[in-house]
């Protein structure tokens, strides 16, 4: 699967997930933009955007995350990334789930000029009160990935894995943490991403916010862990 299909696929379902009918889509989620401090592969100051929402049909829930990030100096580029996440959950039961998903990265500066991994899975909620929320999910997905230079393309079957977690210290005060694990006998990709949010009011938060991203074995030249600090202004979808 190239990354051309993979990108066809992503819009597809995208496509069935947004324009769905009207009565029975309920999106909410959240909106960001802010600073970045980068270091690692790239180091710059400049800035980031993401978006998230959610929408729960019934037993379903769809869930869609797209993130970039651009920094530049005057010798030009230092860091540039986009990626999209789409995953839709089936709760068989009040616990359980099963999931099907897709993952898109375009990263300049990481090595890799594009990774894209199609899976599916089981997971668990552990934990759902109205101050703690933690869920885990373990799969097996299709991934590939494309080195820069010279251009090689790597398809492989990859064991995934994530955990999610939420904590509401009080009600304006909160903490998220999210680990994200992609494995292959080639390369294991592991990314966590602490947050705190402090909410304004009904609409806006700031959240500043510190991910670690690893790569057991990047291109020759590339280190393996960049890291990634924002402080941004959030916006909630309802």
């Amino acid at each position: 699967m190239t990354a051309v299909s993979l990108c066809r696929t992503l819009a597809i379902l995208v496509s069935a997930v947004v324009f769905a009918p009207a009565a029975m889509a309920q999106w909410s989620g959240k909106g960001q933009a802010g600073a970045v401090l980068a270091s690692g592969n790239s180091a710059a100051k400049s800035g980031s955007v993401k978006l998230g929402i959610v929408d729960t049909v019934e037993a379903w829930t769809h869930k869609l995350d797209v993130a970039a990030v651009y920094a530049s100096d005057e010798g030009g580029s230092t860091a540039q990334r986009w990626e999209v996440h789409e995953q839709s959950n089936y709760e068989f039961d009040a616990h359980n789930f099963v999931f099907g998903g897709l993952r898109y990265e375009n990263d300049r500066f990481s090595g890799f000029n594009h990774q894209g991994t199609v899976g599916a899975g089981i997971g668990h909620q552990f934990l759902e009160t109205d101050a703690t929320t933690l869920s885990g999910q373990l799969g097996v997905a299709y991934k590939v990935a494309q080195e820069g230079d010279p251009a090689e393309q790597v398809k492989a079957l990859a064991a995934t894995g994530s955990a999610d977690f939420r904590h509401a210290f009080t009600a304006s005060t909160t903490v998220l943490d999210k680990i994200t694990l992609e494995h292959t006998p080639r390369n294991t990709f592991v990314e966590n991403e602490v947050a705190l949010e402090v909410r304004m009011n009904a609409k806006l938060a700031l959240a500043v916010a510190f991910a670690v991203r690893h790569n057991s074995d990047p291109p020759p030249a590339f280190k393996t862990t960049d890291t990634l600090t924002t402080v941004n202004v959030v916006y909630e979808i309802k």
